[in-house]
């Protein structure tokens, strides 16, 4: 296990990892954080919490669309399960 802190929304977050998943978890914190800067730039008049909530609502969106289409795509599967899993330790 290892120990890292993760930028998201410009908040640190300090999760217990794997060491495998670590390039996962940073590419996804990334992305996550691509997300939330476009509806900041799209949605000027709301607050970067605002932006944050969108961008979870999207990613748990897609997420249910997976589960519910019987996982026909694995990368994206596979992709949704480990933002979950990053979400579920940066909720603990």
């Amino acid at each position: 296990m290892k120990h890292i802190t993760v930028l998201i929304a410009g908040r640190p977050y300090p999760l217990k990892i794997d060491v495998a998943d670590e390039p996962a978890i940073r590419k996804i914190v990334k992305e996550v954080n691509e997300k939330i800067n476009r509806f900041q730039l799209t949605y000027t008049n709301k607050d970067k919490q605002d932006c944050l909530s969108m961008a979870l609502l999207t990613y748990a969106v897609d997420l249910h669309k997976a589960k519910t289409s019987g996982g026909n795509d694995p990368a994206l599967s596979g992709k949704l399960f480990q933002l979950e899993a990053l979400l579920d330790q940066v909720l603990d």
